[in-house]
C-alpha cells in the first residue's frame, strides 16, 4: 500500500487517501492500546446506525498500527459557513440538530465521560488543590446520564456530500451527560468565533428547553479537562472559564 496524499497529521497520526479509503497511521512511539482503544470507540458508534466511515481493518503497516476507514470525501460544516457567513444561523441550527440526534443513541458499553473529566482534571499540575476540588465536587453534582457523546463535535468534523451528511473524528466520544458535550462544543466554538458559539448555545437550549445556566455550569469542568490537550494559546481563555468555579 502506497502513501502518497497526506490527509492530515497530528503529533499522535498521519491520515491518508488510498483509494476510497481513508488509512489513520498512528506514529511509531504510540501504543498498540491507542489504536485498538479509537477502533473499539468507533465501532461501538458504528452500532448505533449514525452516517459515519466504517472500519475496514485495524493492523500494523511498516511497524505503525493503522486503522483502515472509508473515506469520506466532501466539503465540511465549517467551509460551508466560511463560504456563506450570511446563513450561518441556519447551519449552526443544523448542526445543533444533527447533535441532537447523536445525544438520543445510548452506547451502554462506551467509556464514561464523567470519568475521562475527573481523570484530566487530576492530572493538572497548574491547577491548585483547591480549584481541582472544586471542580470534582462540582463533576459529581451533575446528573449521570448515558448518552452518546461526541466529545469533539465541532464544524469541522461535518462532512457533506451528496450522499449524505457524515460526522467523523470519534475518538473522544463517551457516554454521559448531553449538555457536557454542548459546553465542549460552546468552547471550542468561542476559541474561534464568539458569535457563533452564542447563536449555537441559544439553539440549543431552545430546542432542549435546557436552562444556559446550566449548561454553563459545565463550562468550568471541560474547560478544565481542555488544559490537558496543551495549546498555550488557549491556556488564558479557558482559565478564565476554569477560575469561574472558585468564585461561585
Amino acid at each position: 500500500m502506497e502513501f502518497k496524499e497526506l490527509i492530515s497529521s497530528s503529533d499522535t497520526v498521519d491520515v491518508y487517501k488510498c483509494g476510497d479509503m481513508a488509512v489513520k497511521l498512528f506514529k511509531v512511539n504510540r501504543p498498540k492500546t491507542n489504536a485498538l482503544y479509537e477502533a473499539l470507540t468507533h465501532a461501538r458508534v458504528e452500532d448505533t446506525g449514525l452516517n459515519v466511515p466504517i472500519i475496514h481493518e485495524v493492523s500494523v503497516i511498516e511497524g505503525r498500527w493503522a486503522i483502515t476507514m472509508d473515506l469520506i470525501e466532501g466539503k465540511t460544516l465549517e467551509e460551508v459557513m466560511q463560504a456563506d457567513p450570511a446563513n450561518m444561523e441556519k447551519y449552526i441550527n443544523d448542526m445543533v440538530d444533527l447533535q441532537l440526534t447523536v445525544h438520543s443513541k445510548i452506547t451502554p458499553k462506551l467509556s464514561k465521560l464523567k470519568d475521562k473529566l475527573a481523570r484530566q482534571i487530576n492530572s493538572l499540575d497548574m491547577l491548585s488543590d483547591v480549584v481541582k476540588y472544586e471542580l470534582l465536587t462540582r463533576l459529581e453534582s451533575m446528573p449521570k446520564h448515558t448518552k452518546l457523546c461526541h466529545g469533539n463535535f465541532t464544524p469541522a468534523n461535518i462532512i457533506l456530500n451528496d450522499k449524505g451528511t457524515y460526522i467523523v473524528d470519534w475518538v473522544a466520544a463517551r457516554q454521559g451527560n448531553a449538555s457536557a458535550d454542548v459546553a465542549r462544543t460552546y468552547l471550542l466554538l468561542s476559541l474561534k468565533d464568539p458569535k457563533a458559539a452564542e447563536i449555537y448555545m441559544n439553539a440549543f437550549c431552545q430546542k432542549t428547553n435546557t436552562s444556559k445556566k446550566y449548561v454553563q455550569e459545565w463550562l468550568p469542568i471541560v474547560a478544565a479537562a481542555h488544559l490537558t490537550e496543551g495549546n498555550a494559546e488557549e491556556t488564558e481563555f479557558l482559565m478564565k472559564w476554569v477560575d469561574v468555579v472558585a468564585y461561585e
